[in-house]
This record gives structure tokens, C-alpha cells and sequence, in this order.
């Protein structure tokens, strides 16, 4: 299991095509990838899940992973959320 800590960056937060990127991305790898946000953690490779966390600018995740490439999927999800979804 890798895990790290992030803030998301940009002032939406992940809404709608935010959380469409971050998931492509996260399809992108076998591991198994979780988002965890105030004690409720969902499935990184569900949109409706990701959605319904509410997750908005400023507010800190932690992403997880699972899997033969876990610690590449985390960095490059971190990567992402870090650059504020432009690419």
C-alpha cells in the first residue's frame, strides 16, 4: 500500500471534468486506487464516487493504492492534482 497527502489545487475542486481527468488517469493503472476525504473513502476509479465526496479547492485528500504499479499511480494522480488539472 503507498499513501500520500495532497491539497487539491485548482478553485473547483474535483467537479465534473476535474474529476473526469483525475479518473482516466486512475483507469490508466491496474492498482487498485482509493480517494479518502473526513473518514469516508471511495473508489479513485468511480466517478460517482469521487463526486460524492464534495471535494473542493483547498481541501486535503489522501490518495491509496494498491497494486503492482501503486507507487507510480499515486505520484502521477498527486502530479496531477498538484498542476490544478492543467496539463
Amino acid at each position: 500500500m503507498y499513501v500520500k497527502d495532497v491539497t487539491v489545487q485548482n478553485q473547483v475542486g474535483l467537479h465534473a471534468r476535474p474529476a473526469t481527468f483525475f479518473i482516466q488517469k486512475a483507469n490508466e493503472f491496474k492498482s487498485s486506487i482509493w480517494i479518502d476525504k473526513d473518514e469516508r473513502k471511495v473508489n479513485a476509479k468511480s466517478l460517482l464516487g469521487v463526486l460524492s465526496l464534495g471535494i473542493v479547492g483547498g481541501t486535503q485528500i489522501r490518495i491509496a493504492a494498491n497494486g503492482p504499479d501503486e507507487e507510480d499511480a499515486v505520484d502521477e494522480l498527486v502530479k496531477l492534482i498538484d498542476s490544478g488539472f492543467a496539463d
